[in-house]
């Protein structure tokens, strides 16, 4: 497939710097692309690669326009990595018809279950009794929609999803676990983004809720009861447990874990492989993890870590017996 630039800029605007009837065959990183492909430079620590790459057509901020256009053809535009963005759904648009709206012959529907006219359900997908699936919404292949669950408009749900599965609910009794059926539901809004084969469970009593603009990636578990604010965004195999609180406008990295009925504020962001073990109440960029040594030192270290009460103690009855022999 090729694009002209020309076509690029009537599409997606910004300013171009070089003849518009170059054409572009593929997209490409800076250091990779290839004389027919374009590629764009977002961040200054990877502006030594701009003046010798071989891409056809460099995005730039204004920033780097002048190196840009030293090097060949430029786009210039105030956010490189948002048309990078929109470039390449462009070029998907071009590349690959979109999901023709309808139900796939292989999908299951319950007779009760609500899907708008434009959404589009796919091979072996299971919608159950009650449900409602959104304008615009593509269900990938092999996804579940439980009963009474909620999918808003615009929604893209990747292969192997469950929405609506039991919460993890079991009261204990005389040695036996006794089942606590899930009375609530999962509400899902409007252009949320939910990656293969990740998990929502439906709500013990009140709906588990995910908010407009979500976006998770693959293999994350979001807990019974769990909300989740407005444009959050979550990475690969983090677990949320039940009835925990996430703000709006966070991000979680991969596998990281927020432990249940704990709150984060809005603007909260929590690195990879932390573990949440507190509210988080202040917006801010937070971190929780043990550093990855060779297994003797780390073993001394944690050893040491395990010891910090008992100083901790110590050091607070040397500074009481301090005070007593200081004072008149």
């Amino acid at each position: 497939m090729r694009l002209q630039l020309g076509d690029i800029i009537q599409s997606l605007g910004g300013t171009l710097h070089g003849a518009p009837d170059i054409k572009i065959e593929g997209l490409n990183s800076l250091e990779s692309a290839t004389a027919v492909q374009i590629s764009f430079l977002s961040h200054a620590k990877y502006q030594s690669q701009l003046p010798v790459s071989c891409a056809a057509c460099v995005i730039v901020s204004p920033d780097f326009e002048d190196v840009a256009r030293a090097r060949g053809a430029c786009i210039v535009t105030p956010d490189p990595y948002l048309y990078f963005a929109l470039l390449t759904r462009l070029w998907k648009s071009h590349l690959t018809p979109a999901a023709t709206p309808g139900i796939h012959a292989s999908a299951v529907v319950d007779p009760s279950a609500c899907i708008d006219p434009t959404a589009t359900i796919g091979p072996l997908c299971v919608v159950e009794k009650g449900a409602r699936i959104g304008a615009h919404t593509h269900l990938k292949s092999r996804i579940t929609i439980g009963e009474d669950c909620v999918v808003g408009d615009r929604c893209i749900v990747h292969s192997g999803v469950v929405i609506g599965a039991d919460g993890f609910g079991f009261a204990p009794h005389q040695g036996r676990w006794e089942k606590i059926e899930q009375l609530g539901a999962v509400r899902i809004g409007n252009d949320v983004e939910i990656g293969a084969n990740t998990c929502i469970d439906r709500g013990a009593l009140e709906d588990t809720v995910i908010e407009d603009g979500v976006k998770l990636d693959n293999l994350i578990q979001i807990g019974h009861n769990v909300h989740v604010g407005a444009h959050t965004a979550m990475a690969g195999c983090v677990g949320v447990a039940g009835s925990a609180r996430i703000g709006a406008h966070c991000t979680v990295g991969g596998g990281a874990v927020v432990l249940g009925h704990l709150k984060l504020v809005d603007g909260v962001h929590v690195s990879a492989a932390s573990v949440v073990t507190r509210s988080i109440l202040k917006p801010g960029h937070y971190t929780g993890m043990f550093p990855i040594d060779d297994n003797v030192t780390w073993e001394k270290n944690a050893a040491t870590l395990k010891q910090l009460y008992r100083l901790r103690e110590r050091l607070k009855a040397l500074e009481n017996s301090n005070k007593k022999e200081s004072s008149p």
